[in-house]
């Protein structure tokens, strides 16, 4: 940390922006997770941000060194984060901050990790919003299919709620990442290697609507859509680049104006949506946690309270003495 030194606010409710040049402690840490865990682009954005923040307040405490931050003053970031940000938040920035001390400890720059018994505000448990069956339908029937705009977008609209990958995943397929048995005429190349959080890599499953899809927007729709441009990218937006993530937010929020769904829905509704119907249709939790591409079969569990809390509306809705 740089040794500048400046007075500690009055109010400790503020959270200074970040400004002078990258901490190179912070620098060596995010290399750290780039070149030994394979930390994704978006994780390193997002800690690069969270840490930078950290180290604005640290200055304006007066803490020159990262050996000088203590136990209280990690508290009192802790109401910082707290009164600016959501629970989830709070929680995802002091994960960020304790790998960075942990890091610290190990270049022997710190003798303690200052976070280690500092707790996160508790979070609440929220069930994952999720579509129905006849929501969804609607939804992927929306783009108009006679343009290579919509041939593009049901395809992407196919492959997410087929595949349940991730956005992230979705946008860094490549032409070269398709079976050789996609073009063929009959049914096949369901199978589609992904590389996920961690550059993990994982085999994710096509049904056969999303198969024909996609093999209509790589004959149709994406030679259009490239005119000519060099490139690898599978998805390619309107001027033959690839597809943004905001650009797969822009296609879903219009698919669901269409569909005339009163409801905000980000594309990562649609994976959850993937992994509620797979467990109501009878699909073993492992195999879903497989097909998710989670590490800990924890996270894939909260599915199974959404896909009880669904069947006990339909219960509900339908007995008829419930």
């Amino acid at each position: 940390m740089a040794a500048r030194q400046s007075s500690p606010p009055s109010v400790v409710g503020r959270l200074p922006a970040p400004e002078g040049p990258p901490d190179p402690d912070i620098a060596a840490f995010l290399r750290t997770l780039e070149g030994e865990r394979g930390a994704s682009r978006h994780t390193l954005v997002a800690y690069a941000r969270d840490l930078a923040y950290f180290a604005s307040f640290t200055r304006a405490q007066g803490l020159t060194r990262w050996a000088h931050v203590t136990p209280p003053a990690a508290r009192r970031y802790v109401v910082v984060l707290d009164r600016r940000y959501a629970r989830a938040a709070v929680a995802r920035q002091l994960s960020a901050i304790r790998s960075f001390f942990r890091f610290l400890y190990r270049e022997g720059k710190v003798s303690s990790n200052p976070f280690a018994l500092v707790s996160a505000p508790r979070r609440p448990r929220r069930l994952p919003k999720f579509l129905t069956p006849e929501e969804i339908r609607a939804v992927l029937r929306a783009p108009d299919v006679s343009t290579p705009r919509g041939l593009r977008d049901r395809a992407v609209l196919e492959i997410l709620y087929a595949t349940g990958m991730r956005v992230g995943e979705l946008v860094t397929l490549r032409t070269s990442d398709l079976p050789p048995s996609l073009g063929e005429a009959h049914p096949g190349g369901g199978d589609l290697r992904v590389v996920g959080k961690g550059r993990r890599d994982r085999i994710v499953l096509m049904a056969a609507a999303a198969q024909d899809a996609l093999r209509q927007y790589v004959r149709s729709g994406r030679p259009a859509l490239a005119r000519g441009r060099p490139g690898d990218a599978l998805f390619v937006n309107a001027r033959g680049g690839r597809l943004s993530d905001r650009g797969v937010r822009l296609l879903v929020d219009q698919a669901v104006r269409a569909a005339a769904l009163a409801r905000r829905i980000s594309p990562h509704v649609l994976r959850h949506t993937f992994a509620t119907h797979l467990l109501d249709g009878g699909a073993d939790l492992r195999v879903v946690q497989e097909l998710l591409g989670h590490v800990s079969l924890a996270t894939t569990q909260i599915y199974t309270h959404v896909s009880r809390d669904w069947l006990k509306r339909v219960y509900d809705k339908a007995h008829p003495r419930a």
